[in-house]
């Protein structure tokens, strides 16, 4: 019982971020003032991808559609090095997805982690999980150019291709 209620807690409190921060000009820190960003269990992002971004400093908008095709639309994504991107991210699919940035080497440890936990939930600084229908936000900025991938990395889903590209220019 006790562990239910944490839960829907925890759920319910992006939404109530996001309705405070995203009206009267605040910033909702912990969805990055979009719902759908559960960051309970915030650690660091991984090294050398860039960081998360600051809401009042997006510098534009990219939507991404995650779908049960498990590809990404768009698959790569041209940005300059310096940019703060607000993703918007939806899950046209019926079964969850999620978008996950990181270095191949980092999405490919977390991927292998998950398949050994199934039902595992984790929220991430560079992440956003969305049940199917639902969308969602991910600010991001991108501090040196290179190749930052995302992946969705529920069991299977990077495997069947379900990966992407951030070319920082």
């Amino acid at each position: 019982m006790k562990k239910s209620l944490v839960i829907l807690a925890l759920s319910v409190l992006p939404v109530f971020a996001w309705a405070t921060g995203g009206h009267s000009g605040g910033h909702a820190a912990p969805g990055h003032g979009m719902p759908g960003n559960d960051m309970s269990a915030m650690s660091s992002a991984p090294s050398g991808i860039g960081q998360p971004g600051d809401p009042a400093r997006v510098t534009r908008t990219i939507e991404i559609t995650m779908d049960d095709s498990m590809r990404f639309t768009p698959g790569e994504i041209p940005v300059k090095a310096g940019e703060t991107i607000r993703f918007f991210v939806r899950n046209a699919g019926r079964i969850p997805h999620e978008m996950v940035i990181g270095s191949v080497a980092d999405l490919k440890a977390h991927a292998a982690e998950m398949r050994k936990m199934s039902g595992m939930k984790h929220a991430e600084l560079n992440m956003i999980a969305l049940a199917a229908g639902k969308t969602g936000g991910l600010v991001w900025t991108f501090d040196k150019a290179g190749t930052v991938d995302f992946a969705c990395l529920v069991p299977g889903h990077m495997e069947a291709g379900m990966v992407g590209k951030v070319k920082v220019s």
